[in-house]
């Protein structure tokens, strides 16, 4: 999770080049506003000129209508939205001097994210001034590449209509799309203003609930190793010669202890360890990535080398509290959220030691 700065509601998340497989980079500042990008409606018409070469249509296209990408040209070509001489065309359609080409400009993915959907999620509570959502795992909370619908941020908007007047609909942190458990939501731009403010200060209580693999030297601990991007995967995050470091800062203890019985007849039992941990900070994998630096990848998080004991098919952590200060009146605030049944069938699978 993560701090995000105010900005335009209909900002844009990060691009997949070097974003997380969830299709958004859970725990990093969104970009600022869209661009204005013209709707579907009258076309743009243009006649190729004398000094223009022939060639491909999108390599024509893309030296006159510079102001889009040559791969959004293309998708436009491929949805019948570009005729040459008034007939369809493809991308390799050659084109050249006095040829007519007709453009049906369509507005980007990312322009129609900001849409009411209905979404199913639970809130825990909410007042005049925020909203406490528990995420179910599997919902991914704003709208990126690859995922430009279906979010928590769409869910959000078609039950409170009114976030549509708020910097990205009153969402500040985030959960990674596979982990599920409790966030805050801001109703007004104040209350944003106010949560951001805390989150800054380090002033949020956040509580994650981890299944992890191994056993743990010690009883209880803090990893403070900065994260960045993962100079060799682009998906992943990394405390080992990170791309751009941030500060990072996990304390963690162990609650329980188990094992996994072994497939085979003579299979060794896994090591499993319940482990409860407080984020100081929030970044992108954070939890994910410190566990896994200290040689205990979460369960079921095969991008980390976890691996999926037990039953688990998505990282087994749970935000399951959550306290902040009431933007209202600065009264302290607190949730707690149960165990979701799919972690918990992991949790009924393991064999605890007494």
């Amino acid at each position: 999770m993560s701090d995000i700065a105010s900005g335009h509601p209909h900002g844009r998340a990060a691009s997949e080049t070097g974003a997380d497989p969830d299709g958004m980079r859970p725990d990093e500042p969104l970009d600022e506003a869209l661009d204005d990008v013209p709707a579907a409606g009258e076309p743009t018409l243009l006649t190729v000129p004398a000094g223009q070469r022939a060639d491909r249509l999108d390599k024509v296209l893309a030296a006159l209508l510079t102001e889009h990408s040559r791969s959004r040209l293309q998708g436009w070509i491929e949805d019948g939205h570009v005729r040459v001489n008034g007939a369809p065309a493809r991308i390799r359609t050659l084109v050249g001097p006095a040829d007519r080409i007709e453009v049906r400009a369509q507005p980007s993915p990312e322009s129609l994210a900001f849409a009411p959907e209905p979404i199913a999620f639970t809130v825990v509570a909410d007042s005049a001034d925020w909203i406490v959502v528990d995420k179910p795992a599997g919902l991914v909370t704003h709208p990126g590449a690859g995922n430009w619908h279906g979010t928590l941020l769409n869910g959000l908007l078609h039950r409170y209509p009114e976030l549509a007047r708020v910097a990205r609909a009153g969402i500040v942190h985030r959960l990674d799309k596979d982990t599920s458990g409790l966030m805050v939501v801001a109703r007004n731009e104040t209350a944003q203003t106010h949560l951001v403010r805390q989150l800054q200060a380090r002033t949020v209580g956040r509580e994650y609930l981890a299944l992890v693999h191994g056993r743990f030297a010690n009883a209880c601990g803090t990893v403070d190793r900065p994260l960045g991007r993962d100079a060799r995967v682009p998906v992943r995050m990394s405390v080992d010669r990170p791309i751009a470091p941030k500060p990072a800062v996990t304390h963690y203890r162990t609650d329980r202890q188990g094992d996994v019985a072994g497939e085979g007849l003579h299979a060794a039992a896994a090591p499993v360890t319940q482990v409860i941990c407080r984020l100081e900070t929030g970044r992108t994998h954070q939890i994910r990535v410190h566990m896994a630096s200290l040689g205990h990848p979460l369960l079921g998080d095969i991008l980390y080398g976890g691996r999926a004991l037990a039953g688990a098919v998505r990282q087994m952590l749970h935000a399951r509290a959550l306290r902040f200060d009431d933007p209202a009146g600065s009264a302290p605030l607190s949730f707690e959220s149960s165990v979701p049944d799919d972690m918990l069938a992991v949790q009924e699978a393991i064999r605890w030691n007494s």
